[in-house]
């Protein structure tokens, strides 16, 4: 190698990019923050974001100095049951790839079969097609995917969305990101009868329940968005429906809990309402007593 080429590569190596500043100029940090802020507990989701918000940064990194490797498959695979927290994740997802210059917009577009399956001969494809048009430049979120494809029934029309689907992924993987979501075992079976999904699926991050603390941290925080409070008979009486509640069949996480909070206001607006003879005080309206609790079926069962 000659002198000059030699000096030139040193030039090369001596120029760099300082990744504080960038993450400071694309404010993605402050998007991991608010989704540490957004959920309790799911540390190793939190981590592998993380992870992914990393390695789209030293990609954008790379590509200043023009060491570029061609955009990373960003397509991803979210799994758990209900009320883990995945739609939250793929919004905050979405910013970050935002932020970082993967997608124009940001948007999350979350749909269901129902969304992209047509019910008769040609209703599919234009079904399908609109919705990647309004989710092109950001996220597609896809719950319970697997319902796309239902082998047993041969004039299921699943498959021809599946297709259109798999053709966007590839030739327009710079314009759009797809999060196919579901129960796990579930999703395993989906992309076993579908190797093509499979292959164009870059992360695979998986959602675990919350425990009986994390619900109980949830729950508060629901309460103080909705500018409400437990009373310390409603706060015992929490403790004793989350562990009651989640030995139950369909426990759906944060979900239950906040259906569970949802039926306690109503128990408390009619023990309010019964009592209108005097005038009522802040923190009366404000307070959910143990009795709003423990009038659940869980406490009968």
């Amino acid at each position: 190698m000659s002198e000059s080429a030699q000096l030139g590569n040193a030039g090369e190596d001596s120029a760099g990019v300082d990744l504080r500043a960038l993450a400071a100029d694309t404010e993605v940090q402050a998007v991991l923050e608010e989704l540490d802020d957004a959920l309790v507990g799911l540390q190793p989701v939190k981590a592998r974001v993380r992870q992914i918000a990393a390695l789209l940064l030293v990609e954008r990194a790379r590509k200043q100095l023009g060491l570029a490797a061609g955009s990373p498959s960003l397509h991803m695979s979210f799994t758990g049951n209900p009320g883990t927290g995945k739609t939250t994740v793929a919004l905050r997802m979405a910013q970050i790839l935002h932020r970082l210059g993967y997608v124009r917009k940001g948007h999350l577009v979350a749909v269901t079969r129902d969304d992209l399956v047509g019910q008769y001969i040609g209703h599919t494809a234009p079904k399908t097609k609109e919705i990647l048009k309004k989710a092109m430049g950001g996220v597609l979120f896809i719950d319970e995917a697997y319902y796309l494809y239902r082998p047993e029934n041969e004039r299921d029309y699943g498959q021809e969305a599946i297709e259109i689907l798999l053709q966007v992924m590839e030739n327009q993987r710079d314009d759009l990101v797809v999060i196919l979501a579901g129960y796990a075992e579930r999703m395993q079976a989906f992309f076993r009868s579908n190797p093509g999904l499979s292959s164009r699926i870059a992360h695979h991050i998986d959602f675990p329940d919350y425990d009986a603390a994390e619900l109980e941290r949830i729950a508060l925080r629901m309460l103080q968005t909705m500018q409400y409070r437990l009373s310390p008979a409603g706060l015992e009486a929490l403790r004793e429906y989350i562990p009651l509640r989640m030995r139950q069949p369909h426990f759906a996480n944060a979900r239950s809990v906040r259906n569970a909070l949802d039926r306690a206001r109503l128990r408390q607006a009619s023990r309010l309402v019964a009592n209108r003879e005097r005038p009522l005080t802040r923190d009366e309206l404000m307070t959910i007593e143990g009795e709003d609790l423990r009038a659940s079926r869980v406490f009968a069962a």
